[in-house]
């Protein structure tokens, strides 16, 4: 039976590269499937990770009507087994209502991947209907970890190297420089992320390696 499927965790376990990887997969058994996204840092309608593996995607943006546009797919004789939707955090629940009808009444298989809560400790509207609707949900084994070694769970937004929690829910930005006036994420464990202390204010610096004899 077709299933919907929501594979989270935080920022940097790399959500992203395994939803490349699903439909590499479903594609080398012969299957044919449709990519969606939503608000990628890489840019519009493309899957795009960090280790620099991307796709072309569809962009799901507020208005797009998905049960609409896999059964014009289908009546148009285009075989649709399966979709992987990336950034499934930013979909608002309408579009997961949409995926849970297309599992359950054309039995397609539907990989969401998104992130859970935002940089407020939040549920993102995508991320609340899946946990509400999805057949199984799977936490990603890849533990990110804080700039204080322990495991990363909470995901923060850093503005000119301080952490905020006031401000609009989207706001894609630089996720790499955090320079100045520019918007950047990073992730913490819960402590840090309580006392509002990113790498930035932390004083924590890259060990350096110790010195050692060629000889």
């Amino acid at each position: 039976m077709a299933e919907l499927i929501y594979f989270t965790g935080p920022m940097n376990c790399g959500k992203s590269t395994l939803a490349l990887q699903v439909d590499d997969t479903e594609r080398s058994a012969g299957r044919r499937g449709l990519l969606f996204t939503c608000f990628d840092r890489g840019g519009e309608a493309q899957i795009s990770s960090r280790i620099g593996l991307a796709a072309p995607a569809i962009e799901v943006t507020p208005g797009l009507d998905l049960w609409q546009r896999i059964t014009d797919e289908l009546t148009a004789g285009h075989r649709v087994d399966y979709l992987v939707c990336d950034e499934a955090q930013f979909y608002t629940a309408t579009h997961v209502d949409d995926l849970a009808r297309i599992v359950d009444e054309l039995g397609i298989d539907v990989s969401c991947f998104g992130i859970l809560a935002d940089f407020r400790t939040t549920l993102f509207p995508g991320s609340a209907r899946l946990v509400e609707l999805a057949d199984r949900i799977e936490m990603l084994p890849v533990r990110p970890r804080c700039w204080c070694g322990e495991t990363a769970t909470h995901n923060a937004r850093v503005v000119d190297g301080e952490m905020v929690v006031e401000g609009a829910q989207i706001a894609v930005g630089d996720t790499e420089s955090g320079a100045a006036g520019q918007v950047a994420y990073e992730v913490l464990c819960r402590r840090h992320h309580r006392q509002r202390l990113p790498r930035s204010r932390s004083g924590a610096a890259t060990p350096e390696p110790l010195p050692f004899d060629r000889e």
